[in-house]
This record gives structure tokens, C-alpha cells and sequence, in this order.
């Protein structure tokens, strides 16, 4: 049979989530922001949401007031940078500098982006989206959506410098594109905070890498 306080602070969660008001969504993201603290210091086995409520310093009955479980609150930071993520790589995509910039800008800014996040977003790179539960069903999906989102933004960039000429075409722009997104995500078999280069300096080396394989030379 089902606690009842369980189901009462679950009623509870579900109405707070469509609460408006900005001291719910602050307490949230402090919440998310404590987790990503304690999953950097402990990885997210030995992590836990007791682990985050002594964080915050608070009870870890308020924790759940706001997240169900560990997995819940990975899934909702993980959705929020990759979010992020997506909607930068749109941009850069979008913005009127050349495409060896673009492509610089993307590299360096997603390097920065998994070592801010770690071990985060390299948790996610290794995730099987297709053998989630069912209550993660849902999150699955649109991280496939946000997906292909980035893998469009890479292609387009690839695509606008073989088509001004100053990408070489050394292969189809979906591919190089999944080279670009592969070397990235790669870095999660040796990246480690504070006994690896910074990110911005291999950002730096990656994006030479690319640029000079790619560049045209006039």
C-alpha cells in the first residue's frame, strides 16, 4: 500500500510545479545548482539527496517537495544545460560571423559547457535513451529533440563553409559534423577537472584541430 505522506507530498510537488511565482522556481534552481555540486564531488552513484539537502543545509523532506528522486533531479539539470546548449549552438548557427568562427565559437563554448557541468552532461553522453523507464519516457524524447537540434546546428555551420568555400570538402557535412560532436563527447573517457587542461585551452586545441583540417588554402 502506498504511503500517505509519500502521496500527499507528491500531490503537493505536482501542484507546486505550475506555481508561477519566482521564489519556487529560485528555490528550484538553488536545488539543481547544490545537486551539481555534490555530483561533481561525489559522482552521481554515490551521490544522493540527502547528500544535496546538506548541501543547501536544509531537511531533505524539503528536497522532495521540489524533486521525487536522484534520477528526477538529474534529468531536470541535464534538460536545463542542454537546453542551453542547444539554443547557443542555434545561434552561433545563425549569426552572421563565418563559418570557421562559428565552428570555433561551438567547439570551445560545449568544451566549457561539460567541464562546467561534469561529471553531468558526460553521465548523459552515455545514457541509452532508448532502454528509459517509462516515467522518463517524456524526458527522453525531448533530449532526442535537443539532440538533433545541435547535430542540425553543427551540419548548417559545416554546410555554409563548404558552400562559401572556405571549408574544404573532405566529406559530407554530416559527417564531419558527427566528427566535430564525437571528438567533443569523446572527452568524457579522459576529461577530469583539475588534472586536465582547462576547458577553454582545449576548446582552443580542438577547434584548431577542426579548422585547420577543414580551411581552405587560397
Amino acid at each position: 500500500m502506498e504511503d500517505r505522506t509519500t502521496t500527499l507530498i507528491g500531490k503537493r510537488r505536482l501542484a507546486a510545479k505550475k506555481d508561477p511565482r519566482a521564489s519556487y522556481q529560485n528555490r528550484r534552481q538553488e536545488i539543481c545548482d547544490a545537486a551539481v555540486r555534490v555530483f561533481h564531488r561525489k559522482g552521481f552513484k554515490a551521490a544522493s539527496l540527502t547528500g544535496v539537502a546538506a548541501e543547501l543545509g536544509v531537511d531533505r523532506a524539503m528536497i522532495y517537495y521540489y524533486f521525487s528522486s536522484k534520477d528526477q533531479l538529474f534529468d531536470e539539470i541535464v534538460r536545463t544545460v542542454l537546453e542551453g546548449n542547444a539554443a547557443l549552438a542555434l545561434r552561433i548557427a545563425d549569426s552572421a560571423i563565418s563559418p570557421p568562427r562559428k565552428l570555433r565559437e561551438l567547439i570551445s563554448a560545449f568544451m566549457i559547457s561539460y567541464a562546467k557541468h561534469y561529471p553531468l552532461l558526460y553521465l548523459y553522453i552515455r545514457e541509452d535513451l532508448s532502454h528509459v523507464n517509462d516515467t522518463r519516457a517524456a524526458w527522453s524524447d525531448h533530449m532526442r529533440d535537443l539532440n538533433r537540434s545541435i547535430e542540425k546546428s553543427v551540419i548548417d555551420i559545416v554546410e555554409q563553409g563548404l558552400a562559401d568555400g572556405s571549408f574544404r570538402r573532405t566529406g559530407s557535412a554530416q559527417n564531419i559534423a558527427y566528427a566535430v560532436l564525437g571528438m567533443l563527447n569523446w572527452s568524457h573517457r579522459w576529461y577530469k577537472p583539475g588534472k586536465s587542461d582547462p576547458p577553454e585551452e582545449l576548446g582552443k586545441t580542438f577547434a584548431e584541430i577542426v579548422i585547420s583540417g577543414l580551411e581552405s588554402v587560397y
